[in-house]
């Protein structure tokens, strides 16, 4: 039933009538936020209030006829509710109403339990900007939003022509009172199942009478102005940025918010509607191309997508630059506006960026750290490194080098040195004092559980506790580490490396429990009794495939796999006389050199491809024939030959073709061209394959033919809503670096997953970077100078030993290797779009981006904001209209 009081007290409020054209009806969003909290009696009440000047209790009873008992009874409850104000005047406390946003609105959903009993409530907080802010587009000039963009301090600390009213030290120091609130954006989006993840909790300061509402409403706790400062620069160290109220008049403000782009429905004026003079500070952002690097941090943390990510080079053929239209001088009809906004961010320009940072799994800013490592700053360097990559110095032993693979230097003379540049700055992870520790940003105080301690486990684990959460890694075996410990050898990866960098998340406060089997010592529902929230479940591939060949169950038969864990497990049993191992990947080759560091008197390969389609790296290929291991290329096992149970050879035929017509994998042989090559041991290392055990059991998990987990592709969601997955358990086996970027991803789900009303999708980052086209690049007058090299490995020596005798570069090699990147990529910012917040500057390392000061706008006082906006609307007007015969000429002569 329509409460007809709560109408007409939405219509005051609006400042508009029933009956009126633009009169709010049941099925507004301003009837909406008040009807499940304001009952027609308590509208009665606040009907007699004015806006902006407040009434005692004794006034308004006097006027809506009711005892003042009964009156400060009413006016409580609205003030409690959110929909009147109160504040103390001259030594008495006085009601008032105020604008809905910034105002009711915000106060309405602020109440936290009202917020969640009623969902219409933040639906209607964002309804109503749906309804108004098109009213806006183009209308408002540049600082006259009734919410306006400050700046982060710090990025106009050099600027010469700034104004004290843009600083926030201003705000808070003119102040005596603070509170601090939960965001009330993102609590409506929160309400309506949209949440975007971001940090919501204590992060909105109130001042002055504001906080004195919030404080005594509950809203808020109050704060001295040294803890406003500090949640200042969380916010900021948070990925956030800074909005205020812009209606209380030049170098005023009651509030100031700390928003994300995706989050804050300020902001969606810009976003989605394009109209960002209606929010934007006096400043525009500036990239020195010189000295950007293109690592992307600025990308990713602008909260209106005004940076991407583009080509620094040269292009041989230009792209042709496209006329732009805007709001200020077009009609701004939906077919401009950008609904999809919180799911259709891009990071990369249409003509792509650094092959590098494109190619690589976990999308490191690899021009970034090469510059900081050119620099001397090492530290700096690791800490840039591990925003996407807990594991630098793992990685920088074991990594497939996509970036290498892709490096435009390729073109000129021969990649950058990347990895070993990596492998330098990761030393660092190697001594307890100058390894990279991430500050924890938050405390959720809830525990979620990882299954399996491989690469991608311990990086979900390590990003979530750097979140906040309380993270226990489960792990089967007694050693952490999953593959990198288990399958990899140490003259590879010494393990010392692998428990160095697993020590961070031991600091991180990380439990680690070995030697625990889910599904058989423990179950996931045991699990969740115990107040797990969420389980990450990355178990790695770690069974060895068979063939099915004849004789394959023949004594000195197994898997590859099960060779290296039982050597990294400490059995290093003799192996004697010949061995043959099949297959022809990377795998492969370490299982062969393996086998010679355990007494092998010869060992030999066998795969299906040809010397130059191997799978394996043609780096480590070469390894294997220097330590002597013979490789036979196209051939194929087809049976195994076995006297008494025991293996003594494999008969090969050769293998003509790999692949079908169509692609496919489906060798043919020649059936006439075979050979017995004698044998005592049999390694096969033709693929790897999931052990589930009973992990999964009265779970509603699904798992595909193959018996990886069925999972979303963008959020790692199993159908068993609780549970993530991720690395070798979702593709199957494939690099560290993949599964160590599925670490992250899985974390950012969980956390998103376990927060109220949080979506697994909106505001979430597509990491889509693509690179430039190479072809057209104009590579000329580039130098020619040489690739850093470490010394040769002599494999006589190498196969004697299980340590790693690969050197690291030098400090004077890594000074000689990092100036031969070409920094190819760069930052591309779109002054239009840009809001001037100076997110970007915070997590810039190269002093590459700044703001500048562009407009010389501040707030209009309330009283005149319409007169100012009607004279703007009808300047815009008059532009538009010109503006429309011209775009027609121009349509014309451009066909």
């Amino acid at each position: 039933m329509v409460k007809e009081k709560v109408i007409d007290l939405a219509n005051l409020i609006s400042r508009t009538k029933r009956g009126a054209k633009d009169e709010v009806k049941p099925e507004h969003p301003e009837y909406k936020v008040l009807e499940p909290v304001v009952t027609d009696e308590m509208a009665e009440a606040a009907l007699c209030l004015k806006f902006r000047d407040g009434k005692t209790v004794e006034e308004v009873a006097s006027e809506c006829g009711k005892s003042p008992e009964k009156t400060k009874e009413l006016l409580w409850e609205l003030a409690m509710a959110g929909a009147t104000i109160v504040g103390e005047q001259d030594g008495v406390d006085k009601f008032w109403l105020e604008l809905w946003v910034p105002g009711h609105m915000e106060m309405l959903v602020n109440h936290k339990e009202n917020s969640i009993k009623y969902p219409q409530m933040g639906k209607a907080f964002s309804d109503y900007g749906k309804k108004r802010g098109p009213l806006a587009i183009g209308n408002f000039p540049v600082g006259t939003g009734p919410m306006r963009v400050i700046p982060i301090e710090s990025a106009i600390s050099g600027e010469t022509k700034r104004v004290s009213n843009d600083e926030i030290s201003k705000y808070l120091n003119d102040n005596d009172r603070f509170s601090v609130s939960d965001c009330s954006c993102r609590t409506a989006r929160e309400a309506m199942g949209e949440g975007c993840g971001h940090l919501k909790e204590d992060m909105c300061i109130q001042l002055g009478n504001a906080a004195e509402y919030y404080i005594r409403t509950g809203r808020g706790r109050e704060i001295t102005r040294e803890e406003a400062f500090e949640i200042i620069h969380k916010a900021e160290d948070n990925g956030l940025m800074h909005n205020m109220p812009n209606v209380d008049g030049p170098g005023h403000t009651h509030a100031i918010c700390n928003c994300c782009g995706c989050g804050c429905l300020a902001l969606r004026n810009a976003n989605m509607l394009m109209n960002h003079d209606f929010v934007r500070s006096n400043y525009t952002v500036k990239v020195d191309a010189d000295k950007c690097v293109a690592c992307g941090e600025c990308v990713e943390v602008c909260p209106t997508n005004a940076l991407k990510l583009g080509q620094k080079l040269c292009k041989n053929t230009p792209i042709p630059k496209v006329e732009r239209e805007l709001p200020y001088n077009t009609e701004w009809t939906p077919d401009r506006w950008n609904e999809d906004y919180r799911i259709n961010r891009e990071v990369v320009m249409a003509e792509g960026t650094a092959p590098c940072k494109a190619g690589c799994p976990a999308h490191i800013g690899v021009q970034g750290y090469i510059k900081l490592a050119s620099q001397g700053k090492y530290a700096e360097a690791l800490q840039l490194i591990k925003l996407e990559n807990p594991f630098p110095a793992v990685c920088g032993r074991i990594c497939p080098k996509f970036c290498e693979d892709d490096c435009t230097r390729c073109d000129i003379d021969g990649a950058v040195a990347v990895d070993d540049i990596k492998k330098f700055i990761a030393q660092q992870d190697m001594n307890a004092d100058t390894r990279y520790v991430p500050t924890i940003k938050h405390d959720y105080d809830k525990k979620i559980a990882v299954i399996g301690a491989g690469p991608a486990g311990l990086s979900c684990a390590y990003y979530l506790a750097v979140q906040g959460y309380k993270v226990t890694v489960f792990e089967k075996q007694k050693a952490l580490g999953g593959m990198l410990t288990l399958g990899i050898p140490s003259y590879r990866l010494e393990k010392d490396v692998i428990n160095a960098e697993i020590d961070v998340l031991k600091d991180l406060g990380i439990e680690f429990k070995t030697g625990v089997e889910i599904g058989k010592d423990i179950s996931l529902s045991d699990l969740r009794t115990q107040d797990y929230k969420a389980f990450y479940i990355a178990i790695g591939a770690q069974a060895g495939r068979s063939l099915g060949l004849e004789g394959e169950d023949a004594e000195g038969v197994i898997t590859g796999v099960e060779f290296l864990r039982h050597v990294n497990l400490g059995d290093h049993s003799k192996f004697e006389g010949n061995v043959i191992v099949i297959g022809g990947g990377n795998v492969a080759i370490d299982v062969a050199r393996t086998a010679t560091r355990v007494g092998a008197a010869q060992v030999d390969m066998f795969c299906l491809e040809s010397r130059e389609k191997m799978p394996a790296h043609a780096e480590e290929v070469q390894e294997a024939l220097d330590e002597d291991i013979n490789v036979n290329n196209s051939w194929g096992p087809k049976r195994i030959v076995a006297e008494h149970g025991k293996v003594v050879g494999v008969e090969f035929r050769k293998c003509i073709s790999v692949f079908d017509a169509d692609g496919k994998f489906n060798p043919s042989y020649d059936e006439n061209d075979t050979k017995i090559v004698p044998a005592d041991h049999v390694l096969l290392s033709v693929g790897q394959a999931m052990d589930w055990g009973s992990i999964l059991a009265d779970s509603k998990v699904v798992l595909n033919p193959n018996q990886t987990i069925q999972a979303d592709v963008d959020t790692f969601q199993t159908g068993e809503p609780d549970i993530f997955a991720g690395g070798d358990a979702l593709t199957g086996p494939r690099f560290a670096i993949d599964a160590i970027a599925h670490g992250k991803e899985g974390s950012i789900s969980i956390h998103r997953f376990v927060q109220h009303g949080q979506s697994l999708v909106f505001g979430r980052l597509k990491r889509d970077y693509r690179a430039f086209d190479k072809a057209n690049v104009n590579l000329a007058g580039f130098d020619t100078a040489p690739r850093q090299q470490t010394a040769h490995v002599d494999g006589k020596k190498s196969k004697e030993t299980f340590k790693d005798l690969r050197e690291t570069f030098t400090e004077e090699q890594v000074k000689k290797e990092s100036a031969r990147c070409l920094g190819c990529g760069v930052v591309i910012a779109d002054e239009y779009t840009c809001v001037g917040c100076g997110a970007c500057t915070t997590k810039c390392k190269f002093d590459a981006i700044t703001l500048t000061r562009t407009y010389d706008a501040d707030a209009v006082e309330f009283k005149d904001l319409k007169s100012t906006v009607i004279k703007h609307a009808l300047k815009r007007k008059v532009r538009v209209a010109v503006n429309k015969p011209i775009k027609k000429i121009k349509a014309i002569f451009s066909k």
